[in-house]
């Protein structure tokens, strides 16, 4: 069984460590950090195996009565992939590590497309990562747009597409460190880099995106405009979307009218954080008109990217060489039906 290190446990590493202790087909080597508060007192808590990224982070958290298994060098020592989920730029530095040790890795979309060479999405481009030494899992809204301009695409219905991306300010859990409030900051350039990034996947689409980001935490929205190859019903719109089983059809006549309604029922469905693995696009907003296809959706910016990460693990260890068997696994995993 592959054994698996997650460096970095923040938003996105304690819900990767989390997600690959689901798997039956991977173990979780550790977690490695610099952390002693009670971030990482919660992955003692779930009995991880802790490891300290420098001396002075070990020391500390042995100062603190968690047990240190030792420094980054021995988790990679012991593992077959590395996970980075550091923050933006610490995990480019790490790179010159892990290609040192000869061990495969896995970066985040903070990243840039040429640290690794290769980007990921699991539902376009799964057999292109098999036994790779690295990729990247591209970004939380990178991974929306994907999943969606790819289903739309396999059904032959898609020419262009046009979006616009409301952008969360910050993570929740960093709210009282950054931010904004009563304003909005739309992003210089257009196409905002979240086109551009999609393209590093699939080099063929046609795509542009503009973003603005928003004074909310909880998630993003998504504005979308396709040009159809050709005249299309919404019914024939709607069986190319569900094509993908991680894009989840919510109706807005429902009460799903808005972010934190999105939120609420997700967290009574019983996912861990309230997570939304999936693209959650309002079925019943959904319009065409000739050839022309116009939708909404929501981003979980903290959840999207977790079930990309399981299968670009089975992808570079050659786990699974079948994508849709792997993304069936994870979905079953996940909770995602």
């Amino acid at each position: 069984m592959k054994r698996i290190a997650v460096i970095g446990y923040g938003v996105i590493g304690k819900r990767v460590a989390d997600a690959i202790n689901l798997q039956d087909d991977m173990k979780l080597s550790g977690v490695c950090d610099i952390i002693s508060d009670w971030r990482i007192q919660n992955a003692v808590r779930k009995e991880y195996d802790i490891y300290a990224a420098t001396q002075e982070a070990a020391d500390k958290m042995k100062s603190e009565g968690i047990s240190v298994k030792g420094n980054m060098q021995e988790i990679l020592n012991k593992s077959d992939l590395v996970v980075d989920c550091t923050p933006k730029k610490i995990a480019a530095q790490n790179v010159a590590i892990y290609k040192k040790q000869n061990i495969k890795f896995i970066l985040h979309g903070g990243e840039k497309h040429e640290t690794t060479g290769h980007s990921f999405s699991a539902e376009n481009n799964y057999e292109s990562a098999l036994n790779r030494d690295a990729t990247r899992v591209v970004s939380c809204n990178t991974t929306s747009i994907l999943r969606t301009l790819t289903a739309l695409k396999r059904a032959d219905l898609l020419d262009y597409a046009r979006g616009t991306l409301l952008r969360r300010a910050t993570d929740p859990w960093e709210s009282h460190l950054g931010g904004i409030m009563n304003t909005m900051v739309p992003e210089k350039d257009i196409p905002s880099h979240q086109g551009p990034d999609a393209k590093s996947v699939d080099p063929d689409l046609d795509v542009i995106t503009a973003a603005v980001k928003v004074p909310e935490t909880l998630s993003h929205m998504h504005y979308w405009n396709v040009k159809l190859k050709k005249q299309a019903t919404k019914e024939e719109v709607l069986n190319a979307l569900k094509t993908s089983s991680r894009i989840k059809l919510i109706q807005y006549d429902q009460g799903l009218v808005s972010n934190n309604t999105i939120k609420e029922m997700f967290l009574d469905m019983g996912r861990p954080w309230g997570d939304m693995y999936e693209v959650a696009l309002w079925e019943d907003m959904l319009k065409v008109q000739g050839d022309e296809l116009f939708y909404a959706y929501i981003v979980d910016n903290q959840a999207i990217v977790i079930p990309e990460t399981i299968d670009a693990i089975r992808a570079l260890t050659g786990i699974e060489t079948d994508g849709a068997k792997s993304i069936a696994k994870t979905n079953e995993s996940l909770g995602i039906h």
